[in-house]
């Protein structure tokens, strides 16, 4: 049970930070980026290409990097042919265009490696079958803590530097924050990389976890991330993190009461529910939350509605 408990909260930490490179991009630009989990399988399976000649401990190291690097010029590539075109046109335009990029960087993943599961590097496999046994295992324990580390870092980037205020400024008013001299095009190609960049880590953590990568990542990692940013709450960072880590225990909870076939099937009705009783998601339960739906309704949006980006509660 420690074991499930553990893979559970180790994959939420990782849906978590899939789930915030989804906001990240809709609240600054207004878009969903389908092409999203392409875009991170892409950059997985180049990490696996380029380090598949490395020794496992220098293959381990390497392959995030490359990951990194890889996703966030895969996601450069769709934001200026899918969301550059269309800053001020219809938001489904932009994203059917990224459903046809989604399956351009799918097609191109696949040439590039054939297999449909592909290794992925890790020094664990040559650990003491003592260790192996151990409820916590290694990867769990990897995914959990560099998940706390990028996510605080990213909470405190986005709350307590320039570019977070820029980012802030955006997202509660782009015409003001335009007069105010925010440049809105160089602001947003920086989120744009920031959320590839959670997305190329994220798929490593899962990669690690699973100790491989399957042709189907890249609409797993699309439904897993937007599953939980729906959740969460679309729009809202701390409900982001929320709803992965709600969503990795409720199907922990799932598998283990009715089988490893019910995990996904019951994620999925869940979110239904949720989304029936809680349209905003779990940041909508949030006091501060309830208090700008009441000011809105009044027709007298509350002070607090200015000060929400500051504290990162309802926005990124």
């Amino acid at each position: 049970m420690l074991a499930l408990l553990f893979d559970a909260l180790a994959l939420g930490a990782a849906y978590a930070l899939l789930a915030s490179g989804f906001t990240l991009v809709f609240g600054v630009l207004g878009r969903v980026n389908l092409a999203y989990g392409a875009t991170v399988m892409f950059g997985l399976y180049v990490a696996i290409r380029a380090t598949a000649a490395l020794p496992p401990v220098g293959a381990f190291l390497v392959a995030p990097l490359v990951a990194v690097a890889v996703t966030i010029l895969a996601n450069r590539y769709v934001d200026l042919l899918c969301f550059a075109p269309h800053r001020d046109g219809s938001g489904v335009t932009a994203m059917a265009a990224s459903f046809a990029v989604w399956m351009q960087i799918e097609e191109a993943g696949a040439h590039l490696l054939s297999a449909h599961a592909n290794p992925w590097p890790s020094p664990f496999a040559s650990l003491p079958a003592s260790w192996q046994a151990l409820p916590l295992r290694a990867e769990h324990g990897v995914a959990l803590g560099c998940a706390a580390l990028v996510t605080f870092g990213c909470r405190r980037l986005i709350g307590h530097t320039r570019f977070g205020l820029a980012v802030r400024a955006i997202v509660d008013d782009r015409a003001a924050a335009t007069l105010s001299g925010v440049d809105v095009r160089r602001v947003s190609a920086r989120v744009v990389a920031l959320s590839a960049a959670l997305g190329a880590l994220a798929g490593c953590l899962i990669a690690g976890i699973h100790g491989q990568v399957s042709a189907m990542f890249a609409m797993w990692a699309t439904l897993k991330g937007l599953a939980a940013a729906v959740l969460g709450g679309f729009g809202s960072l701390p409900g982001a993190v929320a709803g992965g880590l709600a969503l990795g225990l409720i199907e922990a909870a799932l598998q283990a009461l009715f089988g490893a076939q019910a995990r996904d099937l019951g994620g999925d009705l869940l979110l239904f529910v949720a989304l029936c009783a809680w349209p905003g998601g779990l940041a909508s339960l949030l006091p501060l939350a309830r208090v700008r739906d009441r000011g809105h309704r009044a027709g007298r949006p509350d002070r607090s509605d200015r000060a929400a980006p500051a504290d990162g509660a309802a926005r990124p």
